[in-house]
């Protein structure tokens, strides 16, 4: 039996290592003190007991500690990336027919000014926020 719960292990750091959060690492832990168990026992109930039981404790325990010490740092991605960043207006943002280009990091956006504001071409702007497929921009003031 305690090729199992290796198994189960190592299936559990192998999850672990796939994702970002810690908390299979505690499963793989407990499967590991069933495995010591089952060199004493067979009896796969006090096995399984021992994984539910020590992984709920390690969980459980070392969550606030990891919480403290593993401070994460939200990282924007796809569209929202862009928000804070300048950029120049490429074609006239006409906000009235919801029309108009900004260039961001060498990426071309649809526009639209804050406040329904017109922004001619060669703007200097900042990007405010995204409101579905369009940068809503605001001009930069110097």
């Amino acid at each position: 039996m305690w090729q199992i719960w290796l198994i189960i292990a190592g299936v559990c750091l192998i999850g672990e290592i796939m994702t970002n959060g810690f908390l299979i690492f505690w499963l793989s832990i407990g499967a590991l003190l069933s495995m010591i168990v089952s060199f004493f026992t067979d009896n796969i109930i006090i096995q399984t007991a021992v994984f539910v039981i020590s992984s709920a404790i390690l969980i459980f325990a070392t969550k606030p500690f990891v919480k403290k010490f593993a401070k994460t740092k939200d990282v924007k991605t796809n569209a929202f990336s862009i928000i804070g960043q300048n950029g120049i207006v490429t074609k006239d943002i006409d906000s009235i027919n919801s029309k108009g280009q900004v260039k961001i990091d060498g990426e071309t956006w649809s526009a639209v000014g804050k406040n329904d504001m017109d922004i001619p071409k060669g703007t200097e702007i900042e990007v405010v926020e995204i409101k579905g497929v369009k940068a809503i921009v605001k001009p930069v003031n110097k």
